[in-house]
């Protein structure tokens, strides 16, 4: 299979690449072959029916699931060992059903800054508050407890712990399917934010089923198939 380009990118190499990815079960094949490409600015939409492999080709690019053939590359070079927590905090994989800590939603955001890859950063606490208020939020929504909070706020809370950490591509695996759409147009409206503050540096890779959130949330459309990826859906420049 021909790599499939995001985009159309003539100028500065990929940021995040995958080369030639394969995976299989027994002797199904669960990803094909696929080969991709995240430029800075890139905003891709990856559309495909329930089993087709969307969730794992996310997965595998944020190097959380093996391969048995291929290589994640980042900024030329190939992802290994001691490099991946470093990679992974450029590179954020955010899931379905958000993993949060027993706590406060303030000590959710806080948590990541005892990593050892993120403890050159440190908590915002203002910058937070801006982002909650852009969407509507006070600061009270900082002490409420993760067992309140209903599933769009905590999908929002998740989010938010991503993006405060500053990544270069944030790899969305369908984060809005259970939501409703007061809290789906929430968390698009973060993203999108986000992206604006640096729009030809960040990326976003969106798992979604959902063509028509594929259509607001990105610039780009791919297809996923049996693990095969097609050529651009769409392509355009927003």
């Amino acid at each position: 299979m021909k790599n499939t380009k995001a985009m159309r990118h003539s100028g500065p190499s990929a940021e995040l690449e995958a080369k030639g990815l394969h995976r299989l079960a027994g002797e199904r094949v669960l990803l094909d072959n696929i080969s991709l490409s995240v430029h800075g600015g890139d905003r891709i939409a990856i559309v495909g029916p329930t089993g087709s492999g969307k969730s794992l080709l996310l997965r595998s690019l944020a190097m959380l699931d093996p391969i048995d053939a291929g290589e994640v590359q980042w900024r030329g070079e190939s992802v290994h060992g001691r490099d991946i927590p470093r990679f992974r905090s450029q590179v954020i994989y955010l899931q379905q059903r958000p993993a949060l800590v027993e706590g406060t939603v303030e000590e959710n955001l806080r948590q990541p800054y005892f990593l050892r890859a993120h403890r050159d950063k440190h908590f915002d606490r203002e910058r937070v508050s801006r982002l909650l208020s852009s969407l509507g939020r006070g600061d009270s929504f900082l002490s409420q407890h993760q067992r309140d909070l209903s599933g769009g706020e905590s999908q929002l809370t998740a989010l938010l712990r991503a993006v405060q950490l500053d990544p270069a591509i944030l790899l969305l695996d369908e984060p809005t399917a259970a939501l409703d759409s007061d809290s789906t147009a929430m968390v698009e409206r973060l993203v999108i934010d986000w992206l604006s503050e640096m729009p030809s540096d960040r990326a976003t890779v969106w798992v979604t089923h959902d063509d028509e959130q594929s259509r607001r949330i990105s610039n780009a459309m791919l297809q996923i198939h049996d693990g095969k990826l097609s050529k651009d859906v769409h392509e355009r420049i927003r």
